[in-house]
């Protein structure tokens, strides 16, 4: 999995991707509806089922609650108040990620991030959606560039899958719920959660062929 400055060990998008575009062009797995695929982050399993394909989140390589320090250095990246931050959760499982907690997704909504920052920086924003609406979080990605410039990604599997681990452990999710990304970059971006009852937490979201070559197509 690469960017223009490094090989990531760990995204959802490409695990998702890379798995449909197997199965669509004839993969077969040993198991019926499970695919197992290898990457820096090591092994990753992949449920294939009516809904759709979904990742086992990997397990966190690093968590806890961070320093005031580094959680400054987040107020200071996404240019809001200590005050606002509800909780905060160091959960990396490849990328780096550090997640901070508003208090509502309209709060979310309305960070206005530094556009460069010196140091490299991988930050989620998470809010939740009062009951009834269509999606139970609001998550926000953003993340240093190859020059210092702050990216922001509509969808990031690996920032849900490990979101997702400390929203169930926390009990602030139960069960499965619905996160939407992508908003304030005009996208509407669905990520589907769940827990099972071993305490996995799967990842999924819709998959779709866009193009393909006369050679994957079976012609020649």
């Amino acid at each position: 999995i690469f960017t223009l400055a490094r090989e990531l060990p760990f995204a959802g998008h490409p695990t998702l991707c890379t798995c449909h575009a197997w199965l669509e062009a004839g993969g077969r797995p040993k198991n019926e509806g499970i695919v197992v695929q290898e990457c820096g982050a090591g092994l990753i399993t992949i449920r294939n089922a009516e809904t759709g394909l979904s990742f086992a989140a990997p397990p966190l390589i690093r968590t806890g609650t961070p320093t005031e320090a580094e959680i400054a250095r987040a107020t200071q990246v996404l240019c809001i108040d200590r005050e606002q931050i509800v909780d905060a959760q160091w959960v990396d499982n490849g990328p780096g990620w550090l997640a901070v907690m508003l208090a509502s997704a309209e709060a979310v909504l309305a960070v206005e991030p530094l556009r460069h920052f010196t140091d490299r920086v991988e930050i989620g924003i998470v809010g939740a959606y009062s009951a009834g609406s269509d999606a139970a979080f609001e998550l926000r990605a953003i993340f240093s560039g190859q020059n210092g410039e702050l990216i922001e990604d509509p969808v990031t599997g690996s920032l849900n899958a490990s979101i997702a681990q400390w929203l169930f452990s926390s009990g602030r999710a139960k069960d499965s719920y619905v996160a939407s990304q992508g908003t304030r970059l005009g996208r509407c971006g669905r990520v589907q959660l769940a827990q099972d009852s071993s305490g996995q937490v799967w990842v999924g979201g819709r998959t779709k062929t866009l193009f393909a070559s006369e050679h994957s197509q079976g012609r020649s």
